[in-house]
């Protein structure tokens, strides 16, 4: 599976000592784009943390995969990340200087005309 999005939280590493070792695991979370977007919390495990070095603000995409596992009754699911690119955005995609997308006739460093309006 694969989902795309901006890291909007990198969560402390984690550590420990299991059957097979010591272990390390850190939990990012991922921030959706469109009509509603959605909030998923991926995991990396070992090697894979150093590998991706995420930070907080860039676009990303994400491929994974789902576990789930039964314990004491009750079910526990996983979002292992297995990679993680990052994503450049095109120029069409980027956000105009002017938060409307229109252009100004007036170049940046000239003052704006004042027009006459009583208020």
């Amino acid at each position: 599976m694969e989902l795309s999005g901006k890291v909007i939280t990198i969560l402390p590493l984690q550590t420990g000592t299991g059957k097979n070792g010591t272990w390390k695991k850190q939990e990012f979370v991922v921030e959706t784009t469109g009509q509603v977007p959605r909030k998923v919390c991926f995991n990396l495990w070992g090697e894979k943390i150093d590998q991706f070095k995420l930070s907080e603000g860039i676009e990303v995409r994400v491929s994974f995969d789902l576990e789930s596992r039964e314990y004491n009754g009750k079910w526990y699911t996983d979002v292992k990340a297995w990679k993680v690119e990052k994503v450049q955005k095109t120029e069409s995609e980027s956000i105009p200087e002017n938060l409307d997308g229109y252009q100004s006739d007036v170049p940046p460093d000239e003052p704006l005309p004042h027009d006459d309006l009583p208020f």
